[in-house]
């Protein structure tokens, strides 16, 4: 548990730190979608961007010092400032261009992003108010913005306690935010009101709302289609009765981590959410 709880308040100020770092290098590359829908993918969460007659739309805003380059990016695609940004979560990597951003847009959140913003400070000081969300929901609304009603629905204690996804109703794009990280290990912020349960079951219901021909923006990860999503579920659901097993066995965590998962997702451990981590987060999910 000590070890435990040396993860979580890693990860409290990683948001943070991570923008603390020099970011001077990163570019911003943009894919589309469609006629008006794009991806950006830069540093940190992958964006979705709207862009149309009645002006510009944007899914999360990865650092805040890569504000300037997002925008750039937006200009040259045709777009100018946002009118609306949608947080899909709080966590720093998606939302840290929102004081940037929220000077002339609107930011919508889920009302646990908005209560979580608030009580954030940088450097022993709140967020600006541009920063936090104006508008908020609780189980969901809808955007009529160009041409398309984007539909957000609010998943419970899955990520966290706030996650968002955007469908794209006639674009057929899907932004998942971080309810799926694209053949890697998910991070769940039980810290933040997520549980590896709430995870799988939103992961499992995704599945039966996305359209089969839908193109899938994920949290973390390359753009994706439904079968990728499908890989997730089936990692979940095997790393998770196999942590739940040895639970079940009396085994501790460190034999659990010992042991490993299977082969097939030894690799979904190579980046930052590592294979220990992840059996870490499953345990604690579930002990």
């Amino acid at each position: 548990m000590f070890r435990w709880t040396l993860i979580v308040l890693s990860l409290a100020v990683s948001g943070s730190a991570f923008a603390q770092r020099d970011l001077s290098g990163v570019e911003i590359k943009a894919t589309q979608l469609s006629d008006r829908v794009y991806m950006l993918e830069g540093r940190g969460g992958n964006i979705g961007v709207s862009i149309g007659k009645d002006g510009v739309l944007i899914i999360d805003d990865q650092f805040a010092p890569l504000a300037g380059k997002i925008r750039a990016v937006i200009g040259e695609l045709g777009g100018a400032d946002p009118t609306f940004i949608l947080n899909t979560h709080h966590h720093g990597d998606h939302t840290g261009g929102n004081a940037s951003f929220g000077k002339k847009g609107v930011i919508i959140a889920h009302r646990n992003v908005r209560n979580r913003l608030a009580a954030k400070r940088v450097k022993d000081r709140p967020l600006p108010e541009t920063a936090l969300p104006e508008i908020t929901f609780h189980e969901g609304l809808s955007i009529h913005f160009n041409g398309e009603e984007l539909r957000v629905v609010h998943f419970p204690n899955a990520h966290t306690d706030g996650d968002g996804v955007v469908f794209f109703t006639e674009s057929s794009v899907v932004h998942t935010g971080d309810l799926f990280f694209n053949g890697r290990f998910p991070y769940v912020d039980l810290s933040s009101g997520g549980s590896v349960q709430g995870y799988t079951e939103a992961v499992r219901s995704l599945l039966k709302q996305i359209p089969l021909d839908a193109k899938i923006i994920p949290g973390h990860g390359p753009l994706a289609g439904l079968d990728d999503l499908r890989t997730s579920l089936e990692m979940l659901e095997m790393t998770t009765d196999l942590v739940r097993k040895a639970i079940s066995a009396g085994q501790t965590l460190e034999e659990i981590q010992a042991a490993g998962v299977p082969e097939k997702w030894q690799s979904w451990g190579e980046g930052w959410m590592s294979t220990h981590r992840w059996l870490s987060i499953v345990y604690n999910s579930y002990k």
